[in-house]
């Protein structure tokens, strides 16, 4: 089994093509096994040559929002007061050490994304 770093964008197609046809491999063969380092290849790829910029701290809030369901009331303990979610909701206040603290471990959210400066004038 020959498997080489992904330096070129060919190469980067050759791999993902041919992830495409394992993609049925059954693990613990060897092609389930050619299937994991060939991913593990193309992810390594892709975080060198197409990084993720993080979001914006309330679009992250908004997003976790959006996928558990979450009013601005259900955000009070972590923030505080209801007016206060709606001021960061807002962009018109910043977010405290210790609000970032407890979205990240009541929501998930990640501390990378909350330490961020909110972007002033961003889609409200």
């Amino acid at each position: 089994m020959e498997i080489r770093t992904l330096k070129t964008k060919t190469a980067y197609r050759a791999a993902l093509k041919e992830i495409e046809n394992l993609m049925g491999a059954r693990p613990n063969t060897p092609a389930g096994e050619r299937l994991d380092l060939l991913v593990t290849l193309v992810e390594a790829y892709e975080s060198k040559h197409y990084p993720l910029d993080l979001p914006d701290p309330v679009e992250a809030i908004k997003f976790h929002m959006e996928q558990k369901g979450l009013t601005p009331k259900d955000l009070e303990p972590m923030i505080g007061r209801v007016n206060r979610v709606y001021e960061i909701l807002a962009r018109r206040r910043p977010l405290t050490l210790k609000m970032i603290w407890r979205l990240h471990n009541d929501l998930g959210i990640p501390a990378e994304s909350l330490i961020r400066p909110t972007v002033r004038g961003a889609a409200a």
